[in-house]
């Protein structure tokens, strides 16, 4: 028998003019709220042994390091009886693109907000307690079922956004092209059950893979987008039915590469994406979206197939370098020499999608990628003249990136190639990021750590005999695949059936791919920082942790690599929220360009 509880927090950072995260955008930015933000918690235990997991899920782009560092303190430091650490709470991100920004310490996740923003980090971590706690006091004797359901072919919930890197996998037999590419993703849900001993429907979690990302990259209304609307949809439905206190949360799953937009707009290509939902206001189109995961869940839930989730709960958590892993030979296409490199993002990521939000022109990004080449042949012909050291660092970065046109690495602080950020040819008047980062590196503040994280957490917990892997990155349909059949491949060795991917989960550091997705160079390949062989790397480690799992608690020992650095209040004091007279003045531009092709739009007050 398990014990479970339910419980929400509220979680609406919102802070005027402060950026929102997903899209990377400098005008996108909080100037109203359409819909308030929430943290929805499960705390489930083993009556048996006592173990327990608190799931938490967030209507937020991504959880950071800063996040579950600073609820496990405020936990510690109020509710030390709850007994919680790394290893056993969990948060995650539904990934909307309409949330607050500024809560991560790492300084390229605050470029477009710009900056650290407190007062939102705050009402996050209280907002996530508040649920955890709420939880906690609400615990009962539970069962747990699980089931899944297949989203029909007419269905238009989701759709392949990467044709051309998909199609390369060797998985695909018969290419897939514009007109089916609905069918490249796993259309199925999986929906976890909680049901109380008296028999009331205490909530679920389920996990479906679509990006939240129904609402373009000019809105400026706080939003939990499409997967907060079929939360809403869901816990109405079951409030009429009765149950009160109904939580449904929509976990994220292989959503790497897949996006709800699926209707061409060829009228305004470059400001808010070339497509859009199911009509032309897109906040119609994401409750659109959000109705059809709603009426998936609710059948699931409702079905009498649901299986029974019995016997024991574990757990544990390693903290991975995922800068330095060498990958075993099984995952790297039989490569002995693969292994990851130092975080670096692509011409190709800031060049954004088609589909949910392009980036920068792309006459741009093709000269920025011959910069690029030009700064790797003018490396490579140093090393001639170079240390050992340096020699090595070369031959190790550009081994690992593979065909990427490396415009920042993050983990070393360059870009293209250069520390003297202040020195960039590119003028920040040109370019408001640019101007962003010359400000932050004068400030000090980019200087002393990395950009991004390099040393990230992978999760496995397990109820009976369904496993839960939860990570830091967005994964792509096919990788998705992979990773859980090598993770189901060792645990099975322990019973375990059924594999669950929770992405978004606890930090993040961009994306994982194929490595033959990673050749094509297109948005998510160019935000696949650990280079083409991290999903290699990511199956390696895990593969790692969850041969432990096969061991008894005792015998165990957890390879961790490293624990994520500390940031001084001193290092945050060099990067907090500000905002310059020239980002209102160019959203006022912007605003107007809008306006002459038709597309009406409120200028920033």
């Amino acid at each position: 028998m398990y014990l479970a509880g339910t419980g929400r927090g509220d979680i609406t950072a919102f802070v005027k003019g402060v950026g929102m995260l997903g899209y990377g955008i400098h005008y996108n930015t909080m100037e109203s709220v359409e819909t308030p933000l929430t943290a929805r918690a499960f705390v489930l235990a083993d009556s048996k042994s006592g173990k327990k997991i608190c799931y938490v899920n967030c209507e937020l782009c991504f959880i950071t390091l800063a996040l579950k560092k600073g609820v496990l303190k405020g936990l510690e430091r109020h509710h030390p009886e709850y007994g919680y650490d790394e290893d056993n709470l969990i948060l995650t991100a539904q990934h909307t693109h309409s949330g607050p920004g500024g809560y991560s310490y790492y300084g390229l996740y605050n470029l477009s907000i710009p900056g650290f923003v407190i007062e939102v980090y705050r009402k996050i971590v209280d907002g996530i307690i508040e649920a955890i706690v709420s939880a906690e006091k609400n615990v009962r004797p539970a069962k747990l079922s699980i089931g899944t359901g297949v989203f029909a072919p007419d269905k238009e919930v989701a759709f392949q956004r990467s044709i051309e890197a998909y199609n390369l996998n060797p998985e695909v037999k018969e290419k897939i092209t514009f007109e089916n590419r609905h069918l490249a993703l796993d259309r199925e849900m999986t929906l976890l059950k909680v049901t109380a001993e008296d028999g009331e429907e205490m909530g679920s979690i389920n996990w479906f893979g679509v990006h939240p990302t129904s609402l373009p990259n000019t809105n400026h209304k706080v939003c939990y987008d499409n997967k907060g609307y079929a939360s809403a949809f869901t816990e109405d439905y079951f409030k009429e039915k009765g149950a009160k206190n109904y939580l449904s949360v929509f976990a994220q799953g292989t959503c790497g590469d897949v996006t709800p937009r699926f209707v061409y707009h060829p009228v305004y290509p470059f400001q808010r994406g070339q497509w859009e939902g199911k009509y032309p206001d897109d906040f119609e189109s994401a409750k659109f979206n959000g109705k059809l995961q709603s009426e998936k869940a609710t059948e699931i839930a409702q079905s009498t197939d649901l299986t029974p989730i019995e016997g024991e709960m574990d757990y544990e958590l390693m903290f991975v370098n995922f800068s330095d892993v060498t990958c075993d030979p099984r995952f790297a296409n039989g490569r002995k020499d693969a292994r990851t490199g130092p975080a670096a993002l692509g011409i190709a990521f800031f060049t954004g999608t088609m589909i949910d939000g392009p980036g920068m022109h792309l006459i741009a990004g093709k000269l920025l990628s011959i910069l690029s080449k030009g700064v790797k042949y003018v490396e490579k012909f140093r090393t001639n003249f170079s240390s050992e050291e340096y020699k090595k660092i070369i031959k190790r970065k550009y081994a690992a990136q593979g065909k990427k046109d490396i415009m920042i690495e993050t983990n070393a602080r360059r870009v293209f190639g250069t520390k003297h950020i202040d020195r960039l040819p590119v003028p920040g008047w040109g370019d408001p990021v640019i101007a962003t980062i010359k400000y932050f590196y004068k400030k000090v503040g980019f200087q002393k750590k990395p950009w991004t994280p390099k040393i990230l957490p992978l999760q496995l917990i397990i109820l009976g005999d369904v496993a839960i892997a939860a990570f830091s990155f967005e994964i792509t349909t096919t990788a998705g695949k992979r990773l859980r059949s090598s993770l189901l491949e060792t645990l099975s060795q322990r019973g375990v059936k059924r594999i669950i991917l929770s992405p978004y989960a606890n930090s993040y550091s961009g994306y994982i791919t194929t490595y033959e997705e990673y050749q094509a160079q297109i948005y998510e390949g160019g935000h696949t920082v650990f280079g083409e062989w991290t999903l290699a790397a990511i199956q390696t480690k895990f593969d790692e942790l969850a041969k432990q799992l096969l061991k008894p608690k005792e015998e165990r020992k957890i390879p961790h690599d490293a624990i994520p650095p500390d940031f001084t209040e001193e290092e945050l004091s060099h990067f907090p929220f500000y905002r310059r007279a020239w980002y209102i003045r160019q959203e006022l531009i912007r605003a107007r360009r809008m306006e002459r092709r038709g597309i009406p739009l409120d200028p920033i007050e």
